[in-house]
């Protein structure tokens, strides 16, 4: 498993990514996104400080994309999101959101990292509580999603929680799923 910096190379794909409908699906921006706007997004966002999006690779396989925003140097905190491309195997977001909080804490020096899901996507905020994801708060009735509104969770986990030691029972985790029969 590994982070690579997104690169302009990677824009196709990235947007083919983006556009299928299960990920859209989960966003704020749901529309599909046009080539030129998808260039215009990343000439904005390439050299913004507060902004840093990787492909997430698995035996040097794009599988996903793992995006910090909002870091915030002063206050040593950021937020983030994933999506895992149509081919990456089950598993990929666990193996994402691992990378993630090693990168936030070992390389950004984060004292903490935190999220925004959707109320409809319990998978994800499953995902985040296995982790050590604590709830911060709930947006009631923030977002429109189609024609209903809908909770907004945040979701947060401090440094002091990604211990050495949780950081190895997750680690163990996902490589016992990986290894079981399936």
């Amino acid at each position: 498993m590994s982070l690579r910096a997104l690169e302009e190379s990677d824009l196709d794909l990235v947007r083919r990514w983006r556009n299928r409908p299960e990920v859209r699906g989960n966003m704020y921006t749901t529309h599909e996104i046009s080539e030129d706007e998808h260039r215009s997004w990343y000439e904005r966002v390439k050299h913004d400080p507060t902004k840093r999006y990787f492909i997430f690779l698995a035996d040097d396989v794009p599988l996903g994309v793992i995006a910090f925003t909002e870091i915030h140097p002063r206050n040593q905190t950021a937020s983030w999101a994933f999506y895992a491309g149509e081919s990456a195997p089950r598993g990929t977001g666990s193996r994402m959101e691992l990378a993630a909080l090693d990168y936030a804490f070992d390389v950004l020096g984060l004292e903490k990292l935190w999220c925004e899901v959707l109320a409809f996507n319990t998978g994800v905020l499953d995902l985040h509580r296995k982790f050590g994801f604590q709830q911060e708060g709930v947006f009631r009735s923030h977002h429109v999603a189609g024609s209903e509104r809908v909770d907004v969770h945040r979701l947060a986990i401090l440094r002091s929680e990604w211990t050495p030691e949780h950081r190895a029972a997750m680690a163990l985790r996902i490589t016992s799923r990986e290894r079981a029969p399936t």
